[in-house]
């Protein structure tokens, strides 16, 4: 990710993308008791990473087990067969977004099943929630929570620092978490069931970005940033007696304890002026090694050092690979090959021109090497190669002068490791993406290793917008932060470039012409330059237009519905109308600066906005606009509305704040009225998608809470009933800022998150809802159950169960049963109450999930343990009926 990204996560908040979200407490709401729902298969639009990777981790006892953090978008972990990222934090709710935030991970080297992960992204109010400490002994598959009582900031500055979580490798009951915002040192001793502070920890830092802030974002103390255990002064089942921390203070930054945290001493002759942002032991040889900045990181930093520590002399070495006054950025990401101790690297993380660097020793630091060096100034000659055909927009399109070359080895390379069974593979961290390599020592031999994105399954992407038109070879346009946007012809593909000419850092709105889907238009942040776009050929390709005076950013923009005009609302200025492709501007009258702006999709003349409660009608191509008399609407700018394709003055309207009217209305008269739906408690988002079959009005999409559940919701009938289409393990965090149907797929569904990428699902329902609630009798009819295991490891498993009502009859219940074969225990289940006695199972309906209409289907998932064998369960009971099984 770019140096853009925090300032547009800091300026959206402040706008108030979050400012209301999630709510507090739901409003009251007229949605039936039963919710109907619908099985969804779910997957990611496919970029391939997108944002800052600040945390790469092994395990150290089995090969190939290994995870990766991100500051917005969750933790992943590594699989090895199929080579990309499997998402672990994807339950993540609405009311706990802050979650998908993550400062630190730890992978248990006693019990490799076992994995935490420290999450929470904010430290200042824009999270509402305090930080948590999640534990999970199935890798990931699932999770149980430790609450904390103060926040985690895992988009906060400094965030590249760490690892600030640690297990003890000889007693792995005991855990230590480095907290910020002068909280100090904290200490589980319970496997992470509990906390408390180390009250004898005399440090808790107090290096502050910015001291000026006022947000509480830049002047929050950075606080405890890593914990290290010397795993040779400790025997299995007791607690390891030398532990090191790393404060964020530039004159006490590393302290030691040698009676396994009782005491705690300053290390003596420590370097100072710096920050240590990683401490990385080599116990064998008995060397710490540290690197050093002036600054917390991720993207700032101007002068660095290496250090290196005897743990049995006290000696203090500095092994910095050039000498402080050739530096212009800060050290960080470190590393030592386990196979061969000796052998130590380390980035320069803040390097953003001509590029970052990588340093390699095989001496303990007594000499290095750099990945690249110029042979003579502006060329280089690089000691690897970099081969990005699989995500090929990491060239950014750039065609930069020598010294600089595309693509980049990246930048905020904060994060590397060498894989601890394999000195030939070492994977890195970018802002973009997450690199590696397999041929390592090639770097030692005089040949060249091989540097490719190893990120596929890793999507960090946060979207702004997103349009699906209904013709033409696009099939999606988003709109994101920091890389702009992409435009899908394939879903399943990484699109070869983001947008171009101009190329914005963050996209803010798109739009297409609803009966010219050629014309497409895009507003952005540039640092300078226009910030709008055009493509009259569907989005294939793009020409700049002109920006009005005064503009400072890109707000949003609406094509008319022929592609004959334009209505742009950007930040620094009023809003603004044009005729063709935005040569010339003039301003709109009688509405608001900072309106969000839509079209009609059937009249090219009328256009819509919303400002501070009130909604706005042009009928003249954007000249002017006049308030309409409408009342009842949500009185803040949280809101987000869109005109229904083909049909004139049909406007779904949805957003609001939990302390105030908060829900989704709807309008036939072009505006002039709208009418509150009594069966959506909230609702944040509305899209259109191609209606079901027999149905003659498009298909509702909404992120909204219906019937006191938050979720991703479908309705086939004007919003009369509604159809919960996500369940409990595919959340997603917060997915307020926009959703959008496929006008040519009935049931498929595009939907934004802040951080997890573009999430689009299809559904196994070929028909309509089947309604929200009835009356009707216990399942009678004929039943198929799909069992599926979706990841094994040693003692362990996750499944998916998929039921589905093959009968003529809608059910408005359900239970399940079966017997596992091999004395299998179900651990945990997701979407379906369920208790087991020997190897017999039931699983029963939840409150929203009962209902389940002839043809559509219903689907849980769990988490379980198994012994010897791990067969598949061959036969399923719905009360005295047998099902299909498969």
């Amino acid at each position: 990710m770019r140096r853009t990204r925090i300032l547009t996560a800091v300026l959206a908040l402040a706008a108030g993308l979050l400012a209301g979200v999630p709510p507090a407490a739901a409003a009251d709401g007229g949605a039936p008791d039963t919710l109907a729902a619908d099985t969804y298969t779910w997957h990611n639009a496919r970029i391939d990473g997108g944002g800052f990777v600040p945390g790469i981790v092994f395990n150290r006892t089995e090969k190939n087990l290994a995870y990766a953090r991100t500051d917005i978008g969750g933790a992943y972990r590594w699989s090895e067969s199929t080579r990309s990222w499997t998402p672990l934090l994807d339950s993540v709710g609405w009311d706990e977004w802050g979650h998908t935030g993550v400062v630190s991970l730890a992978s248990d080297s006693v019990d490799p099943d076992k994995v935490y992960a420290a999450v929470g992204t904010y430290t200042n109010s824009w999270d509402p929630t305090n930080g948590a400490v999640l534990r999970s002994s199935d890798r990931g598959a699932s999770w149980q929570k430790a609450d904390l009582p103060f926040k985690l900031g895992g988009n906060m500055p400094g965030r590249g620092m760490g690892e600030r979580l640690a297990i003890d490798p000889n007693k792995d009951s005991v855990l230590y978490l480095g907290a910020p915002s002068g909280k100090g040192l904290w200490r589980s001793t319970d496997s992470g069931v509990s906390w408390s502070q180390v009250t004898g920890f005399p440090n808790v830092g107090d290096y502050q970005q910015d001291p000026s802030d006022t947000t509480g974002y830049a002047s929050d103390n950075q606080g405890i940033v890593w914990v290290t255990f010397d795993e040779s002064t400790g025997t299995s089942g007791s607690a390891t007696k030398t532990v090191y921390v790393g404060v964020a203070d530039k004159d006490n930054a590393v302290y030691r304890s040698t009676d396994a945290g009782a005491t705690w001493t300053r290390l003596a002759g420590q370097p100072t002026g710096y920050l240590a942002h990683k401490g990385v032991l080599d116990a064998r040889n008995g060397y710490l090694y540290l690197a050093y900045s002036d600054t917390g990181g991720p993207y700032d930093g101007g002068k660095g050092q290496l250090w290196r520590y005897s743990t049995a002399t006290g000696g203090w070495t500095n092994i910095s690979p050039v000498a402080e006054a050739d530096t212009s950025y800060g050290f960080s990401g470190l590393t030592v090959d386990r196979q061969h101790p000796g052998t130590v690297m380390a980035t320069a993380y803040s390097s953003w021109w001509p590029d970052t660097q990588i340093f390699r020793s095989t001496d303990s630091g007594a000499t290095w090497t750099k990945a690249w060096d110029y042979t003579s100034y502006p060329n280089r000659s690089n000691r690897y190669t970099i081969d990005v055909s699989s995500s090929p927009w990491l060239t950014f399109g750039a065609n930069p002068s020598p010294p600089e070359q595309t693509p980049k080895l990246g930048w905020m390379t904060e994060s590397l490791e060498i894989d601890p069974f394999d000195s030939d593979r070492m994977m890195y961290g970018t802002g973009a993406t997450l690199y590696g390599t397999e041929n390592l020592t090639q770097w030692d031999s005089g040949g060249r290793f091989t540097v490719t994105p190893m990120v596929r399954g890793l999507e960090e992407t946060s979207v702004n917008d997103l349009a699906a038109p209904p013709s033409g070879g696009a099939q999606l346009f988003s709109a994101l932060g920091d890389i702009g946007g992409f435009r899908h012809t394939d879903l399943t593909k990484v699109p070869s470039m983001m947008y171009t000419s101009p190329t914005f850092t963050t996209t803010t709105s798109l739009d297409f012409a609803e009966a010219n889907p050629d014309t497409v238009v895009r507003v952005g942040d540039l640092d300078s330059g226009p910030g709008i776009a055009f493509s009259t050929d569907n989005g294939a390709n793009w020409f700049a237009g002109t920006d009005p005076s005064g503009v400072s950013g890109g707000g949003t923009v609406a094509a008319a519905a022929d592609g004959s005009r334009f209505v742009w609302s950007p930040a620094g200025t009023g809003v603004q109308y044009t005729t063709g492709f935005g040569s010339s501007w003039s301003a709109s009258s009688g509405i608001p600066a900072g309106a969000v702006v839509e079209s009609d999709r059937a009249d090219a003349k009328t256009f819509y906005g919303f400002k501070s409660g009130k909604f706005y009608v042009s009928t003249d191509g954007g000249a002017t606009f006049s308030a309409s008399a409408a009342t009842g609407l949500p009185s803040g700018d949280s809101v987000r509305f869109k005109a229904l394709p083909g049909t004139k003055g049909d406007v779904w309207l949805a957003g609001g704040a939990s302390d105030g009217a908060y829900g989704l209305w709807h309008s036939t008269d072009g505006g002039a009225t709208f009418t509150r739906l009594s069966n959506v408690d909230q609702a944040d988002t509305v899209g259109f998608g191609k209606a079901a079959p027999g149905a003659s009005y498009q298909t509702l999409y909404t992120s909204a809470k219906i019937g006191g559940v938050r979720g991703i919701f479908r309705s086939t009938d004007r919003g009369a009933t509604w159809t919960r289409i996500n369940d409990d393990a595919h959340q997603w965090g917060w997915t307020g800022a926009a959703i959008t149907g496929d006008p040519r797929v009935y049931g498929r569904v595009y939907v934004s998150t802040n951080g997890r990428g573009v999430i689009y699902g299809d559904t196994s329902d070929s028909g309509g809802d089947g309604g929200g609630g009835g009356t009707d009798p216990p399942p009678a009819g004929a039943c198929a159950v799909v069992y599926r295991i979706t990841n094994q490891w040693a003692g362990g498993f996750q499944a998916d169960v998929r039921l589905t009502n093959t009968g003529s009859t809608p059910w408005s219940g359900w239970t399940l049963g079966w017997s596992f074969a091999n004395g299998q225990t179900v651990g945990r289940l997701w979407n379906a109450d369920w208790a087991q006695s020997g190897k017999a199972v039931t699983a029963r309906n939840v409150s929203w999930n009962g209902t389940v209409a002839a043809g559509s289907s219903v689907s849980f998932g769990f988490t379980g343990t198994w012994t010897g064998a791990n067969d598949r369960p061959t036969a399923f009971t719905l009360g005295d009926r047998t099902c299909t099984a498969s």
